[in-house]
């Protein structure tokens, strides 16, 4: 089989996509309901995008995708029409409402006239996927609405952008890389470290050989319960506001009673909506793991030393609030990932030659290591710039994004094992990469998946 290096990298999606077997040799989605392909717009047609799910990273990239010329953005879904506590200090409004108002006020200082109406919000995003003149969506939902939200619009023939981390499950992400290289749409995982040049600097150094053979990696991340809505005091049922529809925000989730805790950000501590931070920083810092190490068509083969504390599982807030465990690859290469780690990723390789790379820091061991260029003949990663532009391009040119969905799953997949591990009380989970199996414990593989709620199955 030809190396990542050496294999295009549409044919490596496409085989990662479809060569799975065992739990995941999954029916083709689309061999009954598929009734449109995906429109690969001319140059000098506009591209029409709607937005599923406005809340806080909807604040954050959305104005990304209003800078673009080559769309527009013409409708927005959420199930909440305004509501406050939005945002990493409650400071922001979320709902379609809000969105309706962001798109109209950008587009309204376009205009000589200083108005725009030409936005529609939906509280019901599968009623907004109907619209003919849709082309493409952005979906920022929480964890649990991703892969539902991403496959409606897949058998639709829409191009999807998808917030990290890309799924819930395992069995979710390996259901959208089928359903992606089935359709031939073009999907973008939400991981944009990929656009950072720190991030890919540090992976090309890597790849390149300039610290040796890596002899260890040390991956920190946050722990705890980030109380970003400032709301983790109303921990108990309230009625439901007429701002939301709470039935719809459940979706595939289980049905609970309305708990405010739960709700905007903070629903990330909560096993029923996200994986806490294991997934939620896990989707970035592994995603350049596997970027680093080559393993973009893999994994590794075990996840052990597996060490967390957990709160009840029937509080409110219910994952981990400290970890720490080892990611082991065939080849002997060992990442710790820890709480307790500087945010970001230290590579250690020979002859006491490091690197250390996080948001916004690249530092190398020696200082004179940064000044070894990258040459022409040498492995050299692709560029990208706005990771939202990206997207863009490729639904244009057909080509392949920076972090295409079968990456995202690879990436997304190792913290879905930690945490599996992690519920289980297990030391030590055995993984098989090619098949996306665990090896010899039925009770974790039984947690590769979960039912979703009656009425919300895709």
């Amino acid at each position: 089989m030809k190396s990542l290096s050496t294999l295009p990298r549409r044919e490596f999606l496409k085989n990662s996509a479809l060569a799975a077997t065992g739990l995941f040799a999954l029916p083709s989605l689309f061999s009954a309901s598929l009734g449109t392909r995906p429109r690969r717009p001319g140059p000098a047609d506009r591209i029409n995008l709607g937005v599923i799910g406005f809340g806080t990273q909807a604040h954050a990239c959305v104005p990304t995708f209003l800078g673009d010329p080559r769309l527009q953005v013409v409708a927005v879904a959420d199930p909440v029409r305004d509501l406050p506590n939005y945002g990493y200090k409650g400071e922001l409004r979320g709902g379609r409402l809000v969105g309706q108002k962001v798109v109209e006020a950008h587009y309204a200082e376009w205009k000589d006239s200083g108005t725009f109406k030409g936005c529609r919000i939906y509280e019901d995003f599968r009623e907004m996927l109907d619209r003919e003149d849709l082309d493409a969506v952005y979906v920022s939902t929480p964890d649990h609405w991703h892969c539902a939200a991403a496959l409606h619009a897949i058998k639709r023939g829409l191009h999807v952008y998808g917030q990290k981390p890309l799924s819930l499950t395992v069995a979710e992400g390996r259901r959208m890389a089928q359903a992606v290289a089935e359709s031939g749409v073009t999907f973008q995982t939400g991981s944009q470290q990929r656009s950072s040049v720190h991030f890919r600097t540090a992976c090309e150094f890597i790849r390149n050989g300039r610290i040796g053979r890596v002899q260890q990696v040390k991956i920190g991340f946050s722990g705890g319960h980030t109380n970003w809505s400032g709301l983790a005091n109303r921990n108990k049922p309230e009625p439901v506001p007429a701002e939301l529809n709470y039935d719809l925000w459940l979706g595939p989730a289980p049905e609970r009673p309305y708990t405010p805790a739960l709700l905007q950000l903070n629903w990330r501590h909560n096993w029923d909506y996200s994986g806490g931070f294991v997934t939620d920083w896990g989707a970035h810092h592994l995603d350049i793991l596997q970027w680093a190490l080559c393993e973009d068509a893999g994994g590794p083969v075990r996840i052990e030393n597996v060490k967390a504390t957990l709160p009840d599982p029937a509080a409110v807030y219910n994952t981990p609030t400290a970890f720490a465990f080892d990611v082991v690859y065939a080849n002997g290469v060992r990442a710790n990932v820890s709480d307790s780690h500087r945010n970001g990723l230290h590579f250690t390789g020979e002859d006491g030659r490091a690197i250390f790379v996080g948001r916004g820091v690249l530092e190398m061991t020696p200082k004179e290591l940064a000044r070894k260029k990258i040459e022409p003949g040498e492995i050299h990663l692709p560029v990208s710039g706005l990771h939202e532009k990206d997207f863009v391009d490729h639904i244009y040119d057909g080509g392949t994004p920076i972090a295409p969905v079968e990456i995202g799953h690879r990436s997304i997949t190792i913290a879905h094992l930690a945490n599996i591990a992690i519920r289980l009380g297990r030391e030590k989970l055995q993984w098989d990469p090619a098949k996306e199996l665990i090896i010899g414990d039925p009770a974790a593989s039984a947690m590769l998946s979960r039912p979703s709620r009656k009425g919300f199955e895709v």
